[in-house]
């Protein structure tokens, strides 16, 4: 395999050469037409690695894995094989969805108390840097997984680009110089990730050439042998990088994952079905929620931008969320009441609470106790997305991460490999928010072997069997929140893919009581309007870097990448 492997880099360190002269010489094109396949992620070169693999006859699922393996060596500060995340496949053979749980889950010895002190208060930082906060890693046995299943090219013509540009480097980003500014001071902190994301101290400029030859020597095993992240080599230098820095990861753990295939949560909007993540992620339990509680209600003749519509999405999103923060939980550990929160009838209740003419303070929208969520039963979540379709319309909509810009901060010695610091989005004690502002109770408590509460939220949408769109955004909190907004944007307000995931946005996490609002994308007398009705307005910068596909009635798939980021789709 060894010399299969050398030819497969040689060939992709040619194409990448290419690539990078042409990306420097062209500007991206957010927007991109095609009939035979195409691929969308957040940087140009993992997309130029998902269509290169496109182009060799390789389905949705090779390409998925190539766009991602590529990302986790350009953008290293939102997503990497240290980190896990989420899989969405449709099969165009069988036309049903499938997700693939990968997530990072908590070490053997984690305990519901490990960033308490003494006091029982939070130790600042603790579930955020260094070892001390990183899960199980999971991206490449979900990766693995996926492909030894559904992949039809060899697995080590998937790994190749990446470990032609981690071997060869790329040029950073004034992004990628942005995010280690943010996070310079834990990086340098740690000995291995100083020497792999700076010049001895001093930060990479945008246009600079970034080489990563441990991370090379590490996707070369992988390529060779995945199974030597979790058992060979690379597991034991992660369980002995964890031992010297006070990490809890073990070989045990490590050997002991496992990812888990599981029934997405799907439901009806209009005349579509829309799938999205199940449990651990909150994602598609408040995404159907929240467009069961729009119910039929006419947005088009409202208006996308109307105070009452902004209105009815804010105060939706606001319910969701407070249930969020009672139910959601990883459904190995807890029971997460998943028909009821997405029942109809549920949407309908949720829906009477709220009044038009009036915002409700979040401290006076709570859960809805257990005995009435019961009557719905029976009734019938920094992060990075990317997006394929091939040819035969198979599809993969994927999102993971590391957690927070550049994870924990730290990279296990001698491997490349860039922790996450997942742990994190734990509910560290009740009440307590994390990193995003979100906050948990007791369905979301640490507990050996569990998975934290996530918003990652890819979606597949299909009409009349036929699929319609997929896509999936980074955020954190604010993920779910993007994707509704892209769904309507499309489905209800008739706009092509790159209008879709670039049109500006609201979000709302109950708490904080604040209405995100993006700054420019509203008129004056709109936010007053909403204002008055007792909404706590923030205006900020864009956020979600979204990407999508759809595929349009007369049969072209188009792809988009958001405005606000630098990714691109590309076709062939």
């Amino acid at each position: 395999m060894l010399p299969k492997l050398s030819n497969q880099i040689q060939i992709y360190t040619l194409f990448l050469t290419v690539v990078l002269f042409g990306c420097q010489l062209q500007p991206n094109l957010q927007q991109q037409r095609s009939k035979q396949g195409m691929a969308v992620s957040a940087h140009p070169l993992a997309t130029e690695a998902g269509l290169a693999v496109l182009q060799q006859g390789g389905n949705a699922v090779d390409a998925a894995a190539a766009t991602a393996l590529a990302i986790s060596v350009v953008e290293p500060f939102s997503a990497g094989i240290g980190g896990g995340g989420f899989l969405l496949l449709r099969r165009a053979e069988t036309g049903t969805v499938q997700a693939l749980d990968f997530r990072e889950r908590a070490p053997k010895r984690a305990t519901r108390d490990m960033y308490l002190d003494k006091q029982g208060k939070v130790r600042p930082r603790a579930s955020l840097d260094g070892h001390l906060a990183a899960g199980i890693p999971g991206t490449v046995a979900g990766l693995y997984t996926v492909h030894r299943e559904y992949g039809k090219l060899p697995w080590a013509a998937v790994v190749a680009p990446a470990i032609a540009l981690a071997e060869n480097g790329f040029p950073v980003s004034s992004r990628f110089t942005k995010a280690i500014e943010g996070r310079q001071d834990t990086i340098e902190k740690n000995p291995a990730a100083r020497q792999v994301f700076t010049k001895g101290g001093i930060l990479y400029q945008p246009g600079e050439l970034l080489v990563q030859r441990d991370l090379a020597g590490t996707l070369r095993k992988i390529a060779t042998d995945p199974q030597s992240f979790y058992t060979g080599d690379i597991a034991r230098a992660i369980a002995s990088d964890m031992a010297k820095n006070g990490g809890l990861i073990t070989l045990e753990d490590l050997k002991n994952y496992t990812p888990i295939w599981r029934n997405p949560v799907c439901g009806n909007f209009r005349t579509y079905e829309i799938c999205a993540m199940s449990p651990p992620s909150s994602g598609g339990v408040h995404l159907l929620q929240i467009l069961n509680i729009l119910g039929d209600t006419d947005l088009k003749r409202l208006g996308r931008q109307s105070p009452d519509t902004l209105h009815l999405l804010a105060e939706s999103m606001r319910i969701a969320y407070a249930d969020r923060a009672e139910y959601l939980g990883d459904p190995d550990f807890v029971t997460v009441p998943v028909k009821a929160l997405t029942s109809r009838n549920y949407g309908k209740l949720r829906r009477s609470q709220i009044d038009i003419s009036k915002a409700k303070p979040s401290i006076e929208v709570k859960a809805v106790d257990t005995q009435t969520l019961n009557r719905f039963v029976y009734e019938s979540p920094e992060t990075t997305h990317l997006t394929v379709v091939d040819k035969e319309r198979n599809v993969v909509s994927l999102t993971f991460t590391v957690n927070g810009g550049f994870g924990a901060g730290a990279v296990a010695a001698g491997t490349g490999i860039l922790l996450n610091n997942e742990m994190d989005d734990f509910a560290a004690a009740p009440g307590v928010p994390n990193l995003f502002g979100l906050v948990g109770g007791e369905a979301n408590s640490i507990a050996p072997g569990k998975t934290p509460l996530s918003s990652m939220t890819p979606i597949i949408v299909t009409e009349n069997g036929k699929f319609r769109l997929a896509a999936g955004a980074p955020g954190g909190s604010t993920i779910i929140t993007t994707m509704l907004q892209i769904i309507l944007n499309v489905l209800v307000y008739d706009m092509n893919v790159s209008e879709a995931v670039s049109a500006p946005r609201i979000h709302h996490q109950w708490l904080p009581d604040r209405l995100m609002v993006e700054k420019g994308g509203f008129d004056a007398a709109t936010l007053e309007e909403l204002r008055r009705r007792g909404h706590v307005i923030r205006e900020g910068e864009g956020w979600g870097n979204a990407n999508a596909i759809v595929l349009t009635s007369d049969g072209w798939l188009e792809g988009a990448a958001d405005r606000r980021g630098e990714g691109v789709a590309k076709g062939f």
